[in-house]
């Protein structure tokens, strides 16, 4: 008997479920690949997790928070929090607080970034006698629940700094530990999930000044504002000069590192630590002005220095603090979260309208910390966190047939439709 070959009507019914497939949330499709073995197949296939991760809403963020003990037998807590940015910006008491869409995490985990809807957390065992730590890391899909194999062990002194990030080159991701050591010098290793071991690679050209300011992730590079002549995490911040200062970005295709101008506009010193943020394609630099002034500003074209542009200045008394720290970017660069003297009061800009928001988060989260986040179902080779529905109910779900397939078909075509109409 000749072996049959898929019709052209097969054929295009399958491009046509994948087309509809790829406009629906991750969270759904990690049921509907239950369906039937065609549709697992599909989603499971690794350029229909990219076409999905391409058309998913990029308008949520990820919190990081950190709560503290109420009482001496409680534990502090850590935990990951999704949200979309219009919910955190009405109400982020209520939504740190939230028991939905909240990720539980070890009180001895740290989380270093978030890259294409996965998130790469370090476990941190600490050895304060001999002023060291020993550093696992995973990545985890907070969504679907699925997590990597932990990374070879980093031992580390505690003055270090980490970024995380993904080669596309490779099709990688990659982790880059900067480690200032008790000689004065600042080593480098790199690790790429899926790897045996570390790689130690040339030396940084400065020590980040903030360690706990992660990386920030862009066009397949890794930036920092670090200090020249670094004196690690003991500096004063009032003996620093403009000279001192730099931007410094590591490209993880190639393992080199090289130094981006700062605008040229800033002609002295900021009062307090400056930041870096990123919000879609471009890079943010936000500090104050004599403690008067808070100015942001834009990198339109990422490793283009003519490029920079200052977005806005504008002054405390108009954001109504007396004392202002930069915080995080929103909404293509047109929101800002600042944080006033204490850490639970946020004051949120919209540039757009020129309005303020001062808000105190009457929360039990004592560190917070912001990230640029998308739905996705990458991870596929991986571990599961999570219990799946058992073999016995895949089955039942394959003998469903086809007439269940194209009711679920119909459902999402209406789902989809009804979304983006």
């Amino acid at each position: 008997m000749e072996p049959q070959h898929p019709t052209a009507a097969v054929l295009l019914c399958e491009v046509v479920v994948m087309e509809i497939l790829s406009w629906v949330p991750a969270k759904p499709l990690t049921r509907l690949k239950l369906v039937c073995k065609s549709w697992n197949s599909i989603i499971s296939d690794p350029h229909f997790v990219k076409l999905h991760l391409h058309r998913s809403p990029k308008n949520a963020i990820l919190l990081f928070t950190r709560t503290q003990r109420l009482t001496l037998d409680e534990k502090a807590k850590r935990g990951l929090v999704f949200s979309s940015v219009e919910s955190f910006i009405q109400n982020p008491s209520s939504t740190l607080d939230a028991q939905e869409n909240r990720y539980s995490l070890h009180v001895q985990d740290w989380v270093l970034g978030s890259c294409n809807g996965l998130v790469c957390v370090a476990h941190i065992l600490d050895h304060p006698k001999n002023d060291i730590c020993d550093i696992w890391l995973r990545l985890l899909n907070p969504l679907t629940g699925f997590i990597s194999e932990n990374s070879p062990c980093l031992r580390v002194n505690m003055h270090n700094a980490f970024g995380f990030g993904y080669d596309e080159s490779s099709d990688s991701y990659k982790v880059l530990a900067i480690i200032w050591d008790s000689s004065g010098t600042v080593n480098t290793q790199v690790y790429s999930f899926g790897g045996s071991s570390w790689k130690r690679i040339n030396s940084f050209p400065a020590f980040p000044f903030s360690s706990e300011d992660n990386g920030y992730f862009i066009g397949g590079t890794l930036n920092w504002l670090a200090l020249r002549n670094p004196h690690g995490a003991d500096y004063d911040w009032d003996a620093v000069t403009l000279d001192m200062l730099m931007l410094v970005s590591f490209d993880l295709k190639s393992d080199t590192s090289k130094q981006i101008l700062l605008p040229k506009g800033i002609d002295e010193i900021p009062r307090e630590e400056p930041t870096l943020g990123v919000w879609g394609n471009s890079l943010y630099l936000l500090h104050d002005y004599k403690n008067t002034h808070f100015i942001a500003w834009q990198m339109k074209e990422f490793g283009d220095e003519n490029s920079w542009t200052k977005l806005l200045k504008i002054s405390f008394h108009h954001l109504g603090v007396e004392m202002l720290f930069p915080g995080f970017i929103f909404e293509n660069g047109n929101v800002f979260m600042l944080r006033g003297r204490q850490r639970s009061e946020e004051v949120f800009y919209d540039r757009r309208d020129n309005s303020v928001k001062r808000v105190n988060i009457l929360s039990n989260t004592h560190y917070l910390n912001a990230f640029d986040y998308v739905e996705s179902l990458g991870l596929e080779n991986v571990t599961p966190m999570i219990t799946k529905i058992d073999q016995k109910s895949a089955i039942e779900l394959e003998s469903y047939g086809l007439g269940t397939r194209m009711l679920y078909l119909n459902t999402i075509f209406f789902f989809v439709f009804a979304s983006n109409s």
